[in-house]
């Protein structure tokens, strides 16, 4: 059984260690990454959003801390200066790059579909380059067209924070996504530039009225890298049924994400998870989306994920755990990789 990852942040481990040579932590295997060589070979992983993701300059290190208690709201972060985001973002294509030149070209950077396709029929493990949050790029695009000749081919317009895009919604439980403005002017314009150029739009992190803005905006299928269903976790980062049924009629995607406080009923992030949160998702999801819609966006190395799947060498369990419940292996391939390389050969062009 193949994997397809719609979010990872492993780029960001690295680029928080740097006395460590990146491409060696990466090859020989290492206790601090979710994802690594050793993993990748051992879960059948052939591909994956590789996200770059710019932490504020002064991290905030209690922040999973505080996502375990019955009720939260967080304010959200501080707005981050341009330029330390993008080169922030240089460093990390930087770190992507040393691990792809050193990989004998078991690994590779995809810009298409028929790319991603090829590279699994090879053997060989996909990259797509992907940005969650779009500070790196400046009002004048300039950034945007820089990034894309390096082969950036999907961004996030928000993490969750503003920027001179749109709005991030907060990490909040309970709480509806419907949490301030939608798009600003620049946003719209950064929408219409993703479709001129084929860059994926990623709705993981927007708020409510953000999602609604593209989705009124982009003619591509909708896609949430990294979502899970609002009826079954009442958390603001988490998709209503609405937006889910427009996602449906756009012959969108959304990858089920095992962050632990998006997929337990009580909205706390701890490992002591059961798969079963994540099947209960699943179900939701299959329910709107249908079977060809629904995939996997693990957030590995982003989040705290349930203990049976605690990084990428284990997520064999998740796929037993599936059979398990009833899934067919058809259904289960589907969930597993089939459904993004589909959806990234029809619209990854």
């Amino acid at each position: 059984m193949k994997y397809f990852d719609g979010h990872n942040d492993v780029l960001l481990k690295f680029y928080f260690e740097k006395n460590k040579d990146s491409a060696k932590e990466f090859f020989n295997g290492n206790d601090f990454c979710h994802i690594d060589f050793p993993k990748i070979l051992k879960s059948n992983f052939c591909g994956g959003f590789f996200a770059i993701f710019v932490p504020n300059e002064e991290p905030d290190d209690d922040f999973f801390k505080r996502m375990i208690n019955e009720k939260y709201d967080f304010p959200l972060p501080n707005k981050i200066d341009q330029t330390y985001a993008k080169n922030a973002t240089n460093e990390m294509i930087s770190i992507l790059n040393n691990i792809i030149l050193q990989s004998n070209n078991k690994i590779k950077l995809c810009t298409s579909g028929k790319e991603i396709n090829e590279c699994i029929l090879d053997n060989n493990i996909a990259i797509i380059l992907h940005i969650e949050g779009a500070e790196a790029i400046d009002k004048d695009f300039k950034n945007l067209y820089e990034l894309y000749n390096k082969g950036l081919r999907s961004i996030g317009l928000v993490w969750s924070r503003n920027n001179i895009f749109a709005n991030g919604v907060p990490f909040s439980y309970p709480s509806s996504p419907d949490r301030g403005e939608g798009l600003t002017d620049l946003g719209k314009d950064l929408v219409k530039i993703c479709d001129e150029k084929h860059i994926l739009i990623d709705l993981s992190h927007l708020n409510q009225k953000g999602f609604y803005d593209v989705a009124k905006i982009s003619k591509q299928p909708l896609m949430a890298t990294h979502s899970n269903a609002h009826f079954i976790t009442n958390h603001s980062r988490n998709l209503t049924d609405e937006q889910l049924t427009t996602i449906k009629n756009s012959q969108g995607i959304v990858g089920i994400n095992f962050a632990t406080a998006f997929l337990r009923r009580d909205g706390r992030m701890i490992p002591e998870t059961s798969l079963d949160a994540i099947v209960e998702h699943c179900d939701h999801l299959l329910k709107f989306l249908g079977e060809d819609h629904v995939a996997i966006g693990s957030d590995y190395d982003g989040a705290v994920v349930p203990n049976e799947i605690s990084d990428l060498s284990k997520i064999e369990n998740l796929y037993k755990y599936f059979i398990g419940k009833g899934y067919s292996n058809t259904l289960t391939e589907k969930i597993f990789y089939k459904n993004w390389n589909n959806f990234l050969q029809k619209n990854l062009i």
